[in-house]
């Protein structure tokens, strides 16, 4: 069997200790399939050296959890496995500057459809209270650039106080009561090709969709109209060399499709949902190789 490597993180953090395991196995298990051996390895033992890397032919770097928490070491760890010419897909680069939700800025220059948006350098209740007044809205969404898994976003009502919000760049946005009613829509690609599509939806009182805040995720057989459309239109803007690509976006209140995120890192491919179990994914990394 091929042995790649697919990176994960520090064994140390806790933080996703319950969920990283079973993403690897699954992971692990479609690869198996495809004749191909996935190793894990902890993406913070090779930050400033990558020559533990180098001798796999391919390197995944598909469970890196937590490096929104220590982002710094992240983008480092990036450069040295761009510089010592790693073979990494998603490659190095892209998952550097994908890791800063700003990506959604020049996509937008770009044509994609994205909320309404007001970057941040560093929020303040002025900002809040004036983002109210400039959208027009009662309910916002506050995030850092960097962040994952919801990680300190929080959503606001008009009037309320600020409090827990994110330290350094951060996003305010409308927020958009369809994530309650339709959810939010992930279309998975593999080797550039539409592989399965799920839509996730919070549960009652809760706007965020992630599974830790008990997000409820079902499988759809076709991407709904319009959807495709978008994730064709945000592949192209991105124009890179990808392996994989979780495309993530929900409808506005008179249906429109807006991007929500272009998940380059370290997405779950939610492979149980897969038509053929991983099966797809395992073929464009052979492929590959």
């Amino acid at each position: 069997m091929t042995r790649i490597a697919v990176l994960t993180p520090d064994p140390a953090d806790p933080s996703y200790s319950g969920q990283w395991p079973g993403v690897l196995e699954r992971l692990q298990g479609a690869l198996s399939g495809a004749g191909i051996e996935a190793t894990p390895v902890p993406w913070t033992d090779h930050i400033d050296d990558a020559s533990g890397l180098t001798g796999y032919p391919l390197v995944l770097p598909l469970i890196v959890w937590g490096y929104h928490r220590d982002h710094d070491r992240w983008m480092q760890a990036c450069r040295t496995w761009a510089e010592a010419g790693v073979r990494m897909l998603n490659p190095a680069e892209v998952i550097g500057w994908n890791s800063d939700k700003s990506y959604l800025g020049r996509l937008a220059d770009r044509g994609v459809a994205i909320p309404q948006t007001v970057w941040v350098e560093g929020v303040t209740q002025a900002d809040v209270d004036a983002a109210f007044d400039h959208f027009g809205v009662e309910t916002l969404i506050v995030k850092p650039r960097v962040s994952g898994g919801a990680w300190k976003t929080i959503r606001l009502s008009r009037g309320d106080r600020l409090e827990g919000a994110p330290e350094g760049p951060a996003m305010i946005q409308p927020y958009l009561p369809t994530i309650e009613t339709e959810g939010e829509t992930s279309l998975l690609f593999f080797g550039g090709q539409l592989s399965h599509v799920v839509n996730k939806r919070p549960v009652d009182g809760e706007f965020r969709i992630q599974v830790q805040f008990g997000g409820q995720y079902v499988a759809l057989p076709e991407p709904p109209a319009g959807a495709l459309a978008l994730a064709e239109q945000t592949l192209a803007a991105l124009d890179e060399d990808l392996l994989y690509a979780r495309i993530d976006m929900a409808p506005d209140a008179d249906g429109a499709w807006l991007l929500m995120e272009a998940e380059l890192i370290e997405p779950d491919f939610y492979l149980g949902s897969e038509p053929e179990g991983g099966a797809r994914f395992a073929e464009a990394v052979k492929a590959r190789l």
